[in-house]
């Protein structure tokens, strides 16, 4: 099919991507996503985290990690509930009922290389620690049904004419 504009490759923007996989080391980062997902065989599921990278080098880097919260495997299933309560505890959450609380936290996490036959090298996330100071993430308003006035303050007193 005919484009209706010609491009030139000395003209085009090139990729600032780099996947390489970070240096291994302790990372500060803020969890920017996390959510629920079903394993692929379907017989278990895991916390899809999504750290993004905030110091002390490597900013804007992205790290993803699964947490394994229900497995046929016990040993898989304790790993990952292991590594969700060093995550919650490193963020200052005592209770986890939606993963939602678990998005704005900052942390450190300790990355290494994972090496694996047929696949290039990835990040792994090995650990993980406070930050010195770090509050835990505030609370996400979530909307009511399709409400557009949800999570709106509400007024503290009546309005000035039930006055």
């Amino acid at each position: 099919m005919r484009l209706d504009e010609e491009f030139d490759v000395g003209t085009l923007p090139q990729s600032t991507n780099n996947f390489d996989p970070l240096p291994p080391g302790w990372y500060e980062v803020s969890i920017t996503d996390a959510e629920i997902r079903k394993t692929k065989a379907g017989t278990g599921s895991y916390i899809a985290v999504r750290y993004d990278v905030i110091g002390p080098t490597h900013q804007g880097r992205v790290v993803f990690r699964n947490l394994n919260i229900r497995n046929p495997n016990p040993k898989s299933e304790e790993i990952g509930r292991q590594q969700l309560g060093d995550l919650m505890r490193a963020i200052g959450v005592p209770r986890l009922t939606d993963t939602d609380q678990l998005i704005g936290g900052s942390l450190k996490i300790k990355l290494k290389i994972r090496e694996q036959e047929g696949y290039d090298p990835s990040n792994d996330v090995s650990g993980f620690k406070a930050l010195e100071g770090s509050a835990p993430p505030a609370p996400r308003a979530k909307p009511a049904d399709d409400n557009p006035f949800a999570g709106e303050a509400k007024p503290a007193s009546n309005p000035p004419w039930m006055r």
